[in-house]
């Protein structure tokens, strides 16, 4: 059972993984207004239309925010949880309002991974790459920006060097270590099944 559950657990985290990847992403990218013609923009939006078109006609978007991505990336890591709780337990006796804040809480959580990891790569690529006009490197840029330009108003560059990444790096931190909390409070135990799913994302 050990054996079949890892790989069950490894093909779910990987394939359910990836696809709600590029659905979150392509919900930041609209959220950030980024290059639709880019070509990695335009690889996401083939992937995942087939879903997303008709999910918008159930759920239109509010304010230029794309409800219909994120709705469907709750969907999906939800999917998720319950699929491994099913191989995990071999039963679907579970919580499910329970399951679905996890959901919730575990997509707000890699929104804030890959804010982190773009705004990681938006420094480093300052330093090796400054002016580069690589579809990839753009669209990293455009992804941080709509979290860094607040700070970068609120702090902006002194004697050349620019420390609004640094506060952008501190307020996530803030707003998961309270996301973490919460988890706690509704009895998510950092140990417990939920828990771990909730962390190993």
């Amino acid at each position: 059972m050990g054996a079949l559950f890892e790989i069950a657990r490894l093909l779910i985290n990987t394939l359910g993984g990836l696809f709600l990847t590029a659905v979150i992403l392509r919900f930041l990218l609209q959220l950030a207004r980024a290059d639709f013609y880019n070509p990695i923009s335009q690889a996401l939006v083939r992937i995942t239309n087939p879903v997303i078109k008709p999910l918008r006609r159930l759920i239109p978007g509010f304010f230029g925010i794309d409800i219909a991505s994120l709705a469907l990336a709750i969907v999906i890591k939800l999917l998720m949880i319950v699929a491994l709780f099913v191989v995990q337990t071999g039963s679907a006796n579970f919580n499910l309002a329970l399951v679905l804040l996890v959901a919730v809480l575990s997509v707000f959580v890699t929104i804030f991974n890959i804010y982190f990891v773009a705004m990681i790569a938006t420094i480093i690529m300052s330093w090796v790459a400054a002016g580069s006009y690589h579809p990839a490197v753009v669209l990293i840029h455009q992804i941080a920006e709509p979290v860094m330009a607040p700070f970068r108003r609120l702090l902006p560059p002194m004697g050349g060097i620019d420390f609004s990444p640094m506060i952008a790096f501190l307020a996530l931190n803030v707003v998961k270590i309270v996301f973490t909390a919460l988890a706690v409070q509704i009895g998510l135990h950092p140990q417990s099944f939920l828990g771990l799913l909730l962390l190993d994302i």
